[in-house]
């Protein structure tokens, strides 16, 4: 406040200085004009420097009213993304699909909470799970039950199964729609981390990211990464594929792992290609179609023997700091 009225004391002061000297220069230039028209254009001189200082003054306003609404704004943020979460442990299927969708609205509508959400519903998928779909059918859960009565399926599925598969699959579904694909100019390395999860059809096919971590996790169904591009290692250690994999034309430009993985059915990896390292369990896949490229820089962890790889990344011989498990 004592700020302001300084600066209002200054700019009147200003204002005066300014008629004055520009009357006088007036009068000295010109002594043979008329006074009043001199002490007018001094006048307006000193009203522009009047003027400057309410443009500022009301320049400065806006960009407080703007800050104090851009804080409310955040505040309200934050609320909505605590009371979203708060959500997630609802009993309510329908309460936890809403908290769900409450929380990528919120990603998309404040990008700041992008990673955040990502985490959150990794950390939901990250619960243990398990559908009774998954001992009978593990290669394709949908088709488990093909052929029974509606009687015979509720003997062996509550519906609290089917409930939360369908909250699980949701889940799955926003963290691919909140990852960035085709055109969206977002570079962000996001880090999708599904440790120990379970996952049925979990598709990320074309996104781009940073790092994917699946230790030990469990894909059930079809798995499509096809077209993926990751800038930081995808590991899948520990972990088993149930049904088909797709990995066409993916790029995994900082590395990948395979080390203990089991695969249940095919691998395609027509046209994927690996950068930084590559770490392959030494018995391959039953059946592998097409050849994974190891690009130059690939530094192997175990001998791919068996695996199909071709590029110049593949060493006749393994360095000798690289240990074989």
């Amino acid at each position: 406040m004592v700020r302001g009225r300084g600066l209002l004391l200054v700019s009147v002061v200003a204002a005066l200085l300014v008629t004055v000297g520009t009357t006088a220069v007036l009068l000295l230039v010109d002594p043979k004009q008329p006074k009043a028209e001199a002490i007018k254009t001094g006048g307006l001189a000193g009203g522009a420097v009047v003027a400057l200082y309410a443009l500022w003054l009301n320049d400065r306003r806006r960009r407080t009213e703007e800050a104090r609404h851009e804080l409310e704004s955040e505040k309200v943020a934050d609320e909505r993304f605590a009371r979203a979460v708060e959500l997630l442990g609802n009993e309510a299927d329908q309460v936890r699909l809403g908290a769900m969708h409450a929380l990528a609205g919120l990603a998309s509508a404040a990008p700041r909470y992008k990673q955040t959400v990502l985490d959150v519903l990794c950390a939901y998928l990250r619960r243990p799970f398990h559908h009774p779909a998954f001992g009978k059918r593990p290669e394709d859960p949908d088709r488990a039950y093909s052929g029974l009565s509606h009687e015979k399926r509720l003997e062996e599925v509550s519906a609290e199964h089917d409930l939360e598969l369908v909250v699980r699959q949701t889940a799955q579904r926003l963290i691919t729609d909140l990852l960035p694909w085709g055109d969206d100019p977002d570079d962000t390395p996001y880090q999708v981390d599904l440790t120990a999860a379970s996952l049925v059809y979990f598709r990320l096919t074309g996104r781009r990211f940073g790092r994917l971590i699946a230790r030990r996790a469990q894909f059930y169904g079809m798995t499509e990464f096809r077209e993926v591009e990751l800038s930081k290692p995808a590991l899948f250690s520990g972990g088993a594929f149930h049904g088909r994999v797709d990995f066409r034309h993916g790029r995994f430009c900082g590395g990948i792992s395979f080390q203990d993985v089991a695969f249940a059915r095919e691998l395609d990896v027509t046209g994927a290609q690996v950068a930084t390292f590559l770490h392959v369990s030494p018995m391959p896949p039953a059946k592998v179609i097409g050849s994974l490229e190891a690009l130059a820089d690939v530094t192997y962890r175990v001998a791919p023997q068996g695996w199909p790889l071709t590029g110049d990344g593949r060493p006749a011989v393994l360095p000798d700091h690289v240990q074989q498990d």
